[in-house]
């Protein structure tokens, strides 16, 4: 009787399996166990991880760490998934030439063009001139409604601008009711006697007029040339209830495309390309190149930093020198990045192109040998580093009901991308491929202008829904929920998480619609492109069509849609394809932990 511990040390979550070898060589599992993966993936970090996962399987089954014959590590370290983000251009605005910081309180609705005219400045105001008033903070909501209401037969005030929160307030005591935004905060930056245009759309609508160009030179009257130098500020204010624009004659507004550089892959077939040809080119280059043994970047551009800030965190943790570390794979995503507008005047963003790469780095040695003397040395257990982590998860998809041989299993994680086919006759195809679940979190949190990954991940991970009432829930696919006990108030009106531990509300002032939009599109960019491009590399001449059925393990299979998402494409293939259920009780996770304590057994016969 022997018993041999499996374990899978992956980018985020450390699993184990456990089984038990009788002297017949019979194998009956006996527990598993999962946790977070502790420091980066293929260090001696993992050590603590490994330690806890090991501890929680084998209670499960009342018995001691020490009970253990022999551990088996999976061979993947050396490979390990990293992602950056660089943005494609900027839009730069000089001159205080726009405001639209999208306040949640603006007041009125419609839209007004109108000289700028300070409230200080009041009395200066001519008859039959449209103004756009402007109100420094140090000013009450009763005194600005007061002054305004007793200028109306004097002065055509059309719109106003309040540095304060007080939009409402105002409007509710105005005789006449104009369109107003409120909490700019630079408003002494307003200019004084220039043109300027407002709008604030309806509750629940977005403005129309001043997020097209032409809307904007209908308003301010600008010519053909004029009208193409506000296109940037159009673009920054699409999706806005409110905003401001102002007519600068001396103003710059342009969209400057950054220098992004070149990325070099040195391949079968070298081959440079542009970053800012986008991610589609960037794809087909690298599927062109064939076999890559090291991407870099241009000196000195943002994509040969952010190349080179790659391998360099890569040697840190690996204590190896930047010339042993080589990109073997990179991806790269098309997304929008909102980003700080330079020269704005109420801290506004604008959604600028930008292009996401998720990199597979290799190093030179093999830090999976350092893990396991560790492990042998704390915990007196002979530990051995086994075989190739695709390999070992065919091995566990294959405990899955319903499976044979040929099978090809998809093995989708948080850093990379695993394909493997295994035959009838034992051969094996695989491969790596970068990108996978932190690539999606990143997505998410990029183009939601989160404050932090951890809300992204949950995003990611679990359906949302809006509270309406104390009583009901609208589901992000239409079902209306009702609860018999109240929902807590602190839910009234926002956008819900739907987790095992009850409701968690999302902070970003998002709609639903478009969270739920974001999160979709980040896996379709993601795993669809990867489970195309894994899959026709392990296939039979290249052709998807020859695949008959793919077996999904691995943490992202487990997400309550990119399995789906998958079945849909896979379909016009001809393939079959489902979750895999490991040992038919852990769902597609433990699948290379279950396929090294299998293999073990292989190897001893």
């Amino acid at each position: 009787m022997s018993i041999v511990a499996g374990v899978d040390i992956g980018n985020s979550t450390t699993e184990v399996c456990i089984g038990e070898y009788s002297e017949g060589e019979n194998l009956r599992f006996l527990s598993g166990a999962s946790v977070m993966t502790t420091g980066t993936k293929g260090t001696a970090a993992n050590i603590h991880g490994i330690l806890a996962a090991l501890k929680e399987a084998m209670g499960r089954i009342g018995r001691e760490v020490s009970g253990i014959d022999l551990i088996r590590l999976n061979e993947a370290a050396p490979v390990i998934g990293d992602t950056a983000m660089e943005t494609l251009t900027e839009t730069i605005i000089t001159d205080s030439s726009m405001i639209g910081h999208n306040p949640s309180t603006p007041a009125g609705a419609g839209q007004a063009a109108g000289e700028l005219l300070s409230f200080e400045r009041l009395d200066r105001g001519l008859p039959g001139t449209p103004y756009i008033v402007f109100v420094p903070g140090n000013h009450g909501y009763e005194e600005v409604a007061r002054r305004i209401n007793e200028t109306a037969g004097r002065l055509n005030v059309v719109g106003m601008i309040l540095q304060a929160d007080e939009a409402v307030l105002v409007e509710n005591r105005l005789t006449r009711k104009i369109p107003i935004v409120d909490e700019v905060k630079r408003i002494d930056k307003i200019p004084d006697g220039k043109m300027a245009a407002i709008e604030v759309a309806l509750p629940g609508q977005f403005i129309r007029m001043l997020s097209n160009p032409y809307g904007i030179a209908t308003l301010l009257h600008l010519n053909a040339d004029e009208t193409r130098t506000v296109t940037p500020i159009a673009k920054s204010l699409i999706g806005n209830r409110s905003a401001v624009v102002i007519r600068t004659p001396n103003g710059d507004i342009r969209e400057n495309v950054l220098p992004a550089g070149e990325i070099y892959l040195d391949a079968e077939h070298p081959v440079r390309i542009s970053l800012d040809e986008g991610a589609d080119k960037i794809m087909k280059a690298v599927g062109d190149a064939g076999r890559i043994r090291d991407v870099t970047g241009q000196a000195d551009t943002n994509v040969g930093n952010m190349l080179s800030r790659i391998r360099k965190s890569m040697s840190e943790v690996s204590g190896e020198t930047d010339a042993d570390i080589h990109i073997t794979d990179i991806l790269a995503v098309d997304t929008l990045a909102p980003v700080l507008i330079s020269g704005a005047l109420a801290g506004e963003t604008c959604l600028e192109k930008a292009v996401g790469i998720a990199a597979m780095v290799r190093t030179q040695q093999l830090p999976m040998r350092q893990i396991a003397e560790k492990l042998s040395e704390v915990l007196h257990t002979r530990t051995t580093v086994a075989g190739v982590e695709a390999v070992m998860a065919s091995l566990g998809a294959l405990t899955t009901p319903g499976t044979a041989l040929p099978l090809a299993i998809l093995d989708m994680g948080g850093g990379s991308t695993d394909a493997a086919i295994i035959r009838e006759n034992g051969s094996v195809s695989l491969t790596h491929q970068a990108g996978a679940g932190e690539l999606v979190s990143m997505l998410i949190q990029t183009e939601l202008g989160l404050d932090n990954r951890y809300m992204a991940e949950q995003i990611k991970k679990y359906p949302l829904a809006k509270v309406e009432s104390l009583f009901h829930m609208r589901m992000e696919n239409g079902e209306m929920y009702f609860v018999q006990e109240s929902i807590d108030p602190r839910f009234y009106g926002r956008v819900v998480l739907l987790t095992e531990s009850g409701l968690v509300r999302v902070e970003k002032d998002v709609p639903m619609e478009r969270i739920r939009e974001i999160r979709r599109e980040a896996k379709k960019k993601v795993f669809l492109t990867n489970a195309l491009r894994a899959l026709r590399y392990v296939a039979p001449d290249h052709n998807l069509r020859k695949i008959s059925n793919v077996v999904l393990v691995g943490g992202s299979a487990a997400d309550f849609e990119i399995p789906e998402m998958l079945m849909e494409e896979f379909a016009g293939y001809g393939i079959v394809c489902g979750r895999g259920n490991i040992r038919g009780t852990e769902g597609p996770r433990n699948a290379v932990a279950t396929g090294l304590v299998l293999s073990y057994g292989g190897e001893k016969k």
